[in-house]
């Protein structure tokens, strides 16, 4: 991995936190937890999101990936695409309260969004329940000058 893009990683076991950054972070994920009981409910597994932007929860998510029978449907994803609606694509300022830890798939959404911080609840221990095979190379080269032409064009429009 070339050093400027090296993902920034900071594992808090135990928060610092004065009193009441405490119970505001509580009070945060309480709402991902109630979101949490919603999946409950629906007899899906039960991880409840939060988006916050100023103080302000402004959007929510929870899985529904047995219901809406789409991969996609996690907490995160869900609550991101609210959150995209209300104030455009990056989500920079915003933080996210998520119940679980998040899968690859809602990391990268979580990165591409530009979301600030991410205050999880419990860690995963499962991690991935299904490894695909990733074949490449094939026809990398016009992959990838097709990669190169878009960005060329991009720099001159500049």
């Amino acid at each position: 991995m070339e050093k400027g893009n090296q993902e920034k990683i900071i594992l808090i076991n135990e928060p610092e936190f004065s009193e009441g950054e405490l119970a505001i972070h509580e009070g945060f994920m309480r709402e991902a937890l109630a979101e949490a009981q919603k999946a409950y409910e629906l007899e899906e597994v039960p991880i409840g999101c939060v988006i916050v932007k100023d103080g302000e929860i402004i959007a929510r998510g929870y899985n529904s990936v047995e219901r809406d029978k789409h991969p996609l449907a996690h907490a995160e994803m869900k609550a991101i695409d609210e959150a995209v609606k209300k104030t455009g694509w990056r989500l920079t300022g915003c933080d996210m309260y998520v119940t679980l830890e998040p899968c690859e798939m809602c990391k990268g959404a979580i990165s591409w969004a530009r979301l600030r911080n991410v205050y999880i609840g419990t860690d995963n221990q499962k991690g991935l329940n299904h490894k695909a095979i990733f074949c490449f190379g094939i026809l990398r080269e016009e992959c990838y000058n097709i990669l190169v032409r878009f960005f060329r064009e991009l720099r001159r429009q500049k």
